[in-house]
């Protein structure tokens, strides 16, 4: 059964008007947006707590439709743009298990998810009706989060490992009976020792803890073999995907020397761990990776994607330069993953919140603090409740997030009932206010709703309960894009590195405050031209970094950004 109407109103730009754009190849190529984390419908949990879960996305390309295959999600999506995703729910497969992977072998998907007992393969001719048959009864072994990969010479391999003892497995499978061919292999061992990325903790910071390695994925490249993995562990804001290559589909596998390949450890949401690396309709690579919530209880997750690319050298890197800020779904080759970014400020930020009522252990400054573990909430659902930000100036608006929290909720699983229905109204003075977009009569389960709408000029934008699916009106965050009139930032300097001569995978780092600036993204990487790491910076001059590779130095460059854009990249710094 396919999810009712979906909400999103498409916003088609072209790249000549895309304001961090300037390829003027691709002038003539149509966008459309998205923001992460992904518009879809996240559904509840069967047990108490009542919360939202969805993680290690596999996602494949299948008679001109993707299909994503997440983690307890009873069902999986389909789509034909990578914008608008269509719920399929059935109980023919196992959705309520882990990191589900598929390939399409034969003109046939093929389905498997993780299993501690049994792992059973099942496929379909027809994934959108959502029927499936078994296709091989049990491997010979048990997997827990399992990767197909077929090789261009129609060779199958199998890769798993999910644990904090264990290495990652691959070997090779018959593509007919899936019966095992030869040693199962040990593929990627643990080394956070080295790899500081492979550090427990949000910030890297539990040394003391073995880390997570789990979610292989295999990707194929000019002959060379890149296989994925995740650390330290899908609990943290620092979970990330690493990659090493080899010649061979079970190597010996070397360290790609510019790791992790996707990483984003700050901003609203955090995590780009756990994916999968596919390719579109016009030969773009794309990540889709796991975003960390973790407060409810600890596998509260939700799915990302990230413009992904392999540069002139063979390296592999996703950027998540502003990666949960709009960003546009091409319909063309893309190049530069900065053609992909909208241009579209973040206007809401920490700017003054008024409502209809507030629960005191839910305050009004969590709904724009950027920060997807806070919480504002009404004190009740009734439909008198509201919240208002003032952007404090006139702004041109191109989009809105609205991410509901919640608050004194109950529901379990995908009831009938489990939809926001709202209005937004923008105004230029706080008292006369206008329709931006009416969402009344939804009866779409979506909690992170991403709208794009031709562009209005407001001052204010205020959000209308009508109806919540059970307990409170309550949000996550309230997130307002757009362009404020004004300049942007001039330069970043006096780039400071110090490396620990403790522990060389930290690094602290410090810079000249931009006066007129909200924030700082940070690029950096092993090398001045391939600064491919990002990490974003709020209301600070001063991070420590301890997610390094102790055996490599870094270089740095700083861009300072505000409601009117991106200011110019500084010099690069380094190495530290």
């Amino acid at each position: 059964m396919k999810e009712g109407t979906v909400l999103k109103v498409l916003y088609l730009v072209t790249l000549a008007a895309v304001i961090s754009c300037s390829n003027p190849a691709s002038e003539a190529v149509q966008l459309a947006t998205f923001c992460n984390p992904l518009d879809l419908s996240y559904r509840f949990m069967p047990i108490a707590p009542s919360r939202r879960e969805a993680a290690d996305p596999s996602v494949i390309r299948f008679k001109d439709r993707y299909y994503l295959f997440a983690s307890k999600s009873g069902g999986y999506w389909s789509s034909a743009d990578l914008v608008e995703w269509e719920l399929i729910e059935t109980d023919q497969i196992p959705t309520e298990e882990y990191a589900p992977t598929a390939i399409v072998l034969r003109d046939t998907v093929f389905f498997l998810a993780s299993s501690k007992t049994k792992s059973t393969i099942y496929k379909s001719a027809d994934p959108l009706s959502g029927e499936f048959q078994i296709a091989k009864d049990s491997l010979e072994v048990a997997v827990w989060d399992p990767a197909f990969f077929q090789d261009d010479d129609g060779q199958l391999y199998l890769y798993w490992g999910c644990s904090n003892v264990e290495p990652l497995y691959g070997v090779k499978i018959d593509d007919q009976n899936f019966e095992f061919q030869g040693d199962i292999q040990k593929v990627i061992l643990p080394n956070p020792n080295r790899l500081g990325w492979e550090v427990r903790g949000d910030y890297n910071t539990r040394k003391d803890v073995a880390p997570w390695l789990e979610g292989p994925w295999m990707t194929k490249h000019k002959g060379k073999y890149y296989l994925q993995y995740a650390a330290p562990g899908t609990l943290e804001k620092s979970y990330a995907d690493g990659v090493y290559v080899s010649d061979q589909p079970l190597g010996d596998f070397e360290l790609q020397a510019h790791n992790p390949f996707a990483l984003k450890p700050e901003g609203f949401i955090c995590g780009a761990g756990h994916g999968s690396t596919f390719q579109d309709e016009y030969q773009n690579l794309w990540h889709a990776g796991t975003m960390v919530i973790s407060v409810k209880e600890k596998f509260e997750r939700r799915l990302g994607l990230f413009a992904t690319f392999f540069d002139g050298d063979d390296v592999l890197f996703s950027s998540t330069r502003f990666g949960d800020y709009p960003m546009a779904v091409p319909f063309g080759k893309v190049k530069d993953p900065n053609e992909l970014f909208t241009g579209w400020m973040l206007l809401s930020y920490q700017k003054p919140v008024t409502s209809s009522s507030t629960l005191s252990e839910y305050p009004q400054r969590h709904i724009n603090d950027e920060n997807v573990r806070s919480i504002w909430s009404a004190k009740t659902g009734d439909a008198s409740e509201w919240v208002a930000i003032d952007l404090e100036q006139e702004s041109l608006i191109h989009a809105i997030q609205v991410n509901f929290a919640e608050v004194n909720s109950k529901l379990l699983k995908r009831p009938d009932n489990s939809f926001h229905a709202y209005t937004v109204e923008g105004s230029l003075d706080g008292q006369d206010w206008f329709m931006i977009a009416n969402l009344s009569e939804n009866r779409d389960d979506r909690t992170h709703q991403y709208l794009t709408f031709d562009p209005v000029k407001a001052r204010h934008v205020k959000v209308n309960n009508v109806s919540v699916p059970d307990g409170n009106f309550a949000m996550m965050g309230l997130r307002v894009f757009g362009i404020a009139e004004g300049k942007k930032p001039k330069l970043a300097d006096e780039i400071i590195g110090k490396r620990s001569q403790q522990d060389p995978r930290d690094l602290a780092l410090s810079w000249s405050s931009v006066p007129n600036a909200t924030g700082y993204n940070i690029r950096y990487g092993i090398d001045p031209e391939k600064l491919y790491r990002n990490h974003l910076v709020y209301d600070s001059s001063a991070i420590t970094i301890r997610s390094l590779d102790s055996k490599q130095d870094y270089y740095f460059a700083i861009e300072a950004f505000n409601e009117s854009g991106v200011g110019e990249l500084s010099q690069t710094s380094g190495p530290f």
